[in-house]
């Protein structure tokens, strides 16, 4: 963060200080909210959750050398006090974001968004110093929280802007006011809370509303509902996406041996081409999007070919592929889950298994409304069309809804199964795997399947499974 008093920070929150003998001190390190994180120099956010409150941590933090706390209520340590706390975290961040002369890029999106912004970060970062959110950290909570870990030597400040109602997004470029706005897609991702997709794009365009008229718009011209967000943006359209109409577009698209896309990139400024690490044709679309991004800020198209070519994934769980000594690959996809997702998902584990068993451990995707039923089975249908090996169910009523998908499209289904939890799961797979099977783990992230991904993972390494 850059450097701030404790005076300067009262002023800009509307805090009134308590405890503090000295207003001078500055807080130079990051703005946390997890006690764990605390480091000398620090400022703690003190939030009252459901289980923990914040506030009980604030003599431990400050012992560890956090210069005070961010509070609703005086706390016996040096404490700026405020009404809201959340409220108060945003103000900071506006505050030190007007002060930086960074490039604000925001990004949105149904799906693909931490892979995406995870792609962006390594192109530009290769460029100049570059500061963006860890994980999914999207929400008015995180997103601040991020933009105060930026210096006075960040030059790009990339942020993922996540919703879950029309108004979210609006609310955070308030916060951190974007120069550059990049829409992915519009998804069925929350569509339950929403109530349908052209809720979802109406929420998911209060991004490019939000952009200056010296701004530019990055949009995937492979989606209408985001194509047609050009109209609710003063700033400049950039297109992207395979289509000829695109100004960043992919050409010759095609998925090596183990699966990873390889294309032809154009750009305004030329072309080059890209051979990913990363597994699945989906990323080619967040590839194009983050290639957009470059271009925009002036790198070369060579420059960018070659970061897209050598950058890996940097958030867990996001088709985080481990080869096992036995031969057998786990793909851990289990983050979270939703029906545009779970259908790529399953296209990289086809491509990755030609000549191979394949294996999908799939669980509920979450909120999905009235479409819970049709989504689930359309995934279980899907994954007998791509003729994976054997699907496993994993739950209650959704996971038998994916069975029946598969049971239901044709003979093959009979491999499927269906299981009550993680943990049979994991015994049946450690029962039949074989070496050089493939599997996939996905759910939406209330299952835990990632936990499923994790016992195979160590399985071979324990001795557990027996050659095959």
């Amino acid at each position: 963060m850059i450097a701030l008093s404790l005076a300067e920070i009262a002023a800009v929150v509307g805090g009134q200080t308590h405890d503090i003998p000295d207003r001078s001190v500055q807080v130079t390190a990051p703005v946390v909210r997890d006690s764990r994180e605390v480091v000398p120099g620090s400022l703690f956010v003190a939030f009252v959750g459901e289980h923990v409150d914040g506030h009980d941590y604030a003599a431990q933090v400050v012992e560890a050398g956090a210069v005070a706390v961010l509070a609703s209520r005086p706390v016996g340590v040096p404490a700026i006090v405020v009404d809201d706390v959340q409220r108060a975290l945003g103000a900071l961040a506006r505050h030190v974001v007007q002060r930086l002369g960074a490039t604000l890029v925001a990004l949105t999106g149904s799906a693909g968004k931490t892979s995406t912004k995870d792609l962006i970060a390594q192109v530009l970062s290769r460029a100049a110093p570059t500061v963006f959110t860890p994980g999914s950290f999207n929400n008015e909570i995180g997103l601040p929280l991020t933009a105060l870990s930026a210096t006075e030597q960040t030059r790009f400040l990339i942020l993922e802007m996540g919703a879950r109602g029309i108004g979210h997004i609006r609310y955070l470029t308030e916060l951190t006011p974007p120069k550059v706005g990049l829409v992915l897609n519009v998804g069925t991702a929350h569509i339950g809370e929403f109530g349908g997709r052209e809720q979802i794009a109406l929420a998911k365009g209060e991004l490019v509303e939000a952009l200056p008229a010296d701004g530019t718009a990055i949009l995937n011209a492979d989606d209408p509902l985001v194509r047609a967000m050009a109209s609710r943006t003063r700033a400049k359209v950039l297109l992207f996406g395979e289509s000829a109409e695109a100004d960043v577009r992919a050409e010759n698209v095609r998925l090596t041996d183990t699966g990873q896309p390889a294309f032809r990139l154009h750009t305004p400024s030329g072309a080059s081409d890209v051979t990913m690490r990363l597994y699945g044709e989906h990323h080619v679309s967040n590839a194009l999007a983050a290639a957009a991004v470059a271009h925009e800020l002036g790198m070369s198209v060579p420059e960018i070919a070659t970061a897209l070519s050598e950058a890996g994934s940097l958030s867990r769980w996001r088709m985080e592929v481990t080869e096992r000594p036995d031969g057998v690959t786990i793909v851990n996809d289990a983050y979270n889950a939703n029906p545009e997702s779970m259908r790529a998902a399953l296209r990289a584990l086809a491509a990755m298994g030609r000549g191979r068993r394949t294996w999908a451990v799939l669980g509920k995707m979450a909120e999905l409304g009235d479409e819970a039923l049709a989504e689930h089975d359309a995934v279980g249908r899907l994954a007998v069309r791509l003729n994976v090996g054997k699907l496993v169910a994993v739950g209650g009523q959704e996971a038998s809804w994916l069975q029946l998908g598969a049971y239901n499209e044709g003979s093959w289904g009979e491999e499927s199964v269906h299981v009550s939890d993680a943990q049979a799961a994991i015994d049946l797979l450690r029962s039949e795997l074989r070496p050089g099977d493939v599997v996939l783990v996905k759910a939406s992230r209330s299952v835990g399947l990632e936990s499923v991904a994790q016992a195979l993972v160590g399985a071979a390494s324990e001795g557990e499974v027996a050659a095959r």
